[in-house]
């Protein structure tokens, strides 16, 4: 089957400066991919290559099998991006801009939609509000409308629930889950590293305009072994030994340790045992997301070039 998205060797330089060094990435049709990677990845680089707004210096990119430059028609009809940024048309409503974004497409009769869209987006009460009228999040939700009002089977979300409430961010995910279940491959870019973890069924993470993770999120997860425990200890010191383990003192004056494997839980109640210190609480975790995320970030290599 033809990739959603395919991107083979991709650079990108601005002068001394390597946004993108030789990114190559493949990501099926019908895929919850996210891409990952602190602020000046490259990550929104990546998006404006791949929806043809910034030409790569060297290598190529798809979209459904369409060259982004070659076929840039058809690779942009395939598409929808929210974009990072709040950009908008301030001298139409909101049914108005989604009636135009449905025009740019050459789509007609496109209103039951664009209805339904509105309606899972709680745009309905606003449709014919002037979009200077609304708030930050109300703008952004328009955003997610245009990106998929053309309905297109690829779609990337480039940090879409960034300043939105909690309320909108679990209505957008109950659509776009639903989208994906439909067959739409979606792509997303969030530092909400726990939307990741419980939406993606891969992920790829960036560093410094270098791919330096590609793997499903369980085996990302998998592959960093180890576990942390977290302890309430009366009295509340730590036997010296175990001191040096410690990665965190936690909200309440809890104390969190990395530990190698569950074994070594052994080890650590044998030394409070000995120092007479008495467990009031203890709660062990696997690492998440966030703990496999910068683990990761510090053991790839820094290149200074890069971006």
């Amino acid at each position: 089957m033809t990739p959603a998205i395919q991107v083979d060797q991709v650079c990108k330089r601005y002068g001394a400066l390597t946004a993108l060094d030789r990114v190559s990435l493949e990501i099926a049709q019908g895929e919850f991919f996210g891409l990952l990677g602190p602020n000046g990845a490259g990550k929104t680089t990546l998006i404006s290559i791949v929806a043809g707004l910034t030409r790569a210096s060297a290598g190529s990119a798809r979209v459904m099998g369409h060259d982004v430059v070659r076929d840039y028609r058809a690779a942009r009809r395939a598409l929808g991006v929210v974009p990072q940024e709040l950009v908008f048309d301030p001298f139409f409503t909101v049914r108005e801009a989604l009636r135009i974004q449905s025009g740019y497409y050459g789509l007609r009769d496109n209103e039951k939609w664009i209805d339904e869209v509105m309606e899972h987006l709680d745009l309905t009460s606003k449709a014919d509000t002037n979009m200077r009228a609304l708030s930050g999040g109300m703008k952004r939700r328009v955003l997610v409308g245009q990106a998929l009002v053309h309905k297109p089977p690829v779609i990337v979300l480039d940090e879409p629930t960034a300043g939105v409430d909690v309320e909108l961010r679990q209505a957008l995910w109950r659509f776009i889950m639903r989208l994906n279940r439909d067959g739409h491959t979606i792509v997303l870019t969030t530092h909400y590293l726990e939307e990741a973890e419980a939406l993606c069924g891969r992920i790829a993470m960036l560093k410094q305009g270098q791919v330096v993770a590609l793997d499903t999120t369980r085996n990302l997860l998998d592959r960093h072994s180890g576990c942390y425990v977290e302890l309430r200890i009366d009295p509340d010191q730590l036997p010296q030994p175990l001191a040096a383990r410690v990665t965190d003192r936690r909200e309440g004056g809890a104390y969190r340790l990395a530990l190698r494997d569950y074994i070594e839980l052994e080890t650590l109640m044998h030394e409070l045992r000995s120092a007479r210190v008495r467990v009031v609480e203890m709660e062990v975790m696997q690492p998440d997301l966030e703990e496999v995320f910068v683990q990761i970030m510090a053991a790839a290599p820094r290149v200074s070039s890069a971006r």
